[in-house]
């Protein structure tokens, strides 16, 4: 635990790759796999459900710190966290011995959680009592459920791949799917052994991903070298079928097989050893429905009949990295393609599909078919090398997309919120507005798209300019006008506006506009009917 508090702090402390790898490197050096499989657990981004609510630790730490809540509350509000806040607060002290990261999840923290309050209060005052604040710190955020520090899965596997001396892609393949963090894994995660004929019939492979095409695609060559397929708004997922088992795989590594029993029924008829990449819609009459739609599907337990014939669902299928349990992804995609094609093609017409290959003679061409593809339901294009591998995460050169420009509107920011982590003292999650009927109703949500020079330049004028406070929440004075950018629209009961927009995201302040020049909501429904008028809806 100490060791791996150490790691905690020396990567929370730097921005650079190479500091965190080697921090990573070191301590993976000297772990014993006991702790070395649980530190990897936790470091790429796996972690237990919550422990202990956060409001009894809260009090539990008012009561140990001997503060007034009151106190405690505006600590919390500066620093954004409650975990960090009880840390900071509380004596450092000389810190735990040789307890070691295995003993303090399996045999201290996990235990508690069906423990009774007293049982928890006594635990973790105890442990709070011998802590310094690095070993607090991790400890409260384990608790909570709420570790994370600034370093993602694919960086962690680059450390244990020089450690190894194993390439990136193998790790990465092994670390996918469901698995426990016992010292066993981490021994075959990092040996030298091929493991191909021992692969879990349920692990799915890692995702090739791609990168934003900015410009224009004529940088990327002659168009014949391309395939460019519609960009679906759904969920990237993987099926599987092997040992005549099906598994269906999200891209976060969620097994989510039950909440799409349609299509695990198609796939079972796939043959032994496919595996298949693409993409879950709702689909109805031809057509994609919004993704709220999608939401519907994964958030409700009880999917009857009923509720699965409303909101039917698809998988626009765009390749396939497994044949008869062999692995294909160094094949070219336009092989691979020729398997998809073959391979679904004997399933007949219904829920696998291979999505559609848009054919242009030049990329002006397809520049034209792009400006339809908000009415069609989609977001542009994927543009693919037809000579690319299946890849290992996101690779620059080989799959782009290409999108639509967003949707805009002007609104008005009208509530603030601090962030978290290393901006939990400024106030960068905001709330806008637009007008109906002379008063300003929310609109959306928004927490990216400033740079820190801006943020801190809209944080000052939060704090000069609030007129309430709910809480965390400040009501500011409406002033600012910023525009927003977002990928679609679409009606809402759930929203006052009676709109709910994807992806939103600040473009730019308009220092140009008085508040009053702001859209409207009215304009925002005339925007969202023009596009379900078009011909191609």
């Amino acid at each position: 635990m100490k060791d791996f508090a150490q790691l905690y702090v020396e990567l929370d402390q730097t921005n650079k790759t190479n500091e965190k790898i080697e921090a990573m490197r070191f301590y993976f050096e000297s772990a014993t796999p006991d702790d070395a499989a649980w530190a990897f657990y936790f470091l790429s981004g796996r972690k237990p459900r919550q422990i202990i609510p956060s409001a009894k630790l809260r009090s539990w730490g008012i009561e140990m710190s001997q503060i007034p809540e009151w106190l405690f509350m505006e600590s919390r509000d500066t620093v954004g966290d409650t975990a960090e806040t009880i840390a900071l607060l509380l004596p450092n002290n000389d810190g735990l011995g040789d307890t070691s990261l295995k003993e303090l999840v399996e045999h201290q923290l996990l235990p508690l959680r069906k423990s009774d309050e007293e049982t928890q209060y006594a635990a973790v005052i105890d442990a709070w009592s011998r802590m310094n604040y690095s070993q607090r710190l991790v400890y409260n955020k384990l608790i909570t459920g709420s570790f994370r520090v600034g370093v993602s899965q694919q960086l962690v596997v680059r450390a244990l791949s020089q450690i190894s001396e194993l390439p990136v892609d193998v790790i990465t393949h092994r670390a996918m799917g469901e698995w426990e963090p016992t010292p066993e894994f981490f021994s075959a995660l990092i040996s030298p052994h091929n493991d191909a004929d021992e692969t879990p019939i349920a692990r799915p492979y890692p995702f090739h991903l791609a990168h934003q095409l900015d410009g224009g695609p004529e940088v990327l060559g002659d168009i014949s070298d391309w395939q460019a397929e519609w960009k679906w708004d759904g969920i990237r997922a993987q099926v599987i079928k092997r040992a005549g088992e099906v598994f269906i795989w999200s891209r976060g590594e969620d097994l989510i097989t039950e909440r799409f029993p349609e299509i695990a029924e198609a796939a079972a008829e796939l043959l032994d050893g496919s595996v298949i990449d693409g993409e879950i819609l709702p689909w109805m009459d031809g057509r994609a429905l919004p993704f709220t739609e999608l939401q519907r599907r994964i958030g409700r337990k009880n999917l009857s009949a009923k509720f699965l014939s409303e909101l039917p669902v698809i998988l626009q299928a765009y390749d396939m990295i497994e044949v008869e349990g062999h692995d294909i992804r160094e094949l070219a995609f336009r092989e691979r393609r020729e398997f998809l094609e073959r391979t679904v093609g004997q399933l007949g017409d219904g829920v696998l599909k291979v999505t559609e290959t848009v054919e242009a003679a030049s990329w002006d061409d397809l520049a034209k078919r792009r400006e339809g593809s908000r009415e069609l339901g989609v977001e542009g294009f994927m543009l693919k090398r037809r000579e690319s591998p299946y890849r290992t995460g996101r690779h620059r050169g080989d799959w782009w997309k290409w999108k639509i420009d967003p949707l805009t509107i002007d609104a008005v920011l009208t509530y603030a919120q601090k962030g978290t982590g290393k901006r939990a003292n400024l106030f960068t999650d905001y709330t806008f507005g637009v007008w109906n009927e002379g008063q300003l109703v929310t609109f959306a949500k928004a927490y990216s798209g400033l740079t820190d020079a801006e943020i801190r330049k809209v944080d000052r004028f939060i704090r000069d300019n609030t007129l309430e406070t709910f809480g965390p929440v400040r009501m500011v004075k409406p002033e600012l006008v910023f525009e927003i950018a977002f990928e679609n629209i679409q009606r809402s009961t759930r929203h006052k506006s009676g709109v709910a927009v994807r992806f939103p995201r600040i473009l730019r302040q308009r220092d140009d506009k008085t508040i009053e020049q702001a859209d409207s909501l009215e304009s925002i429904h005339d925007m969202l009917e023009s596009i379900q008028r078009s011909p191609n809806a």
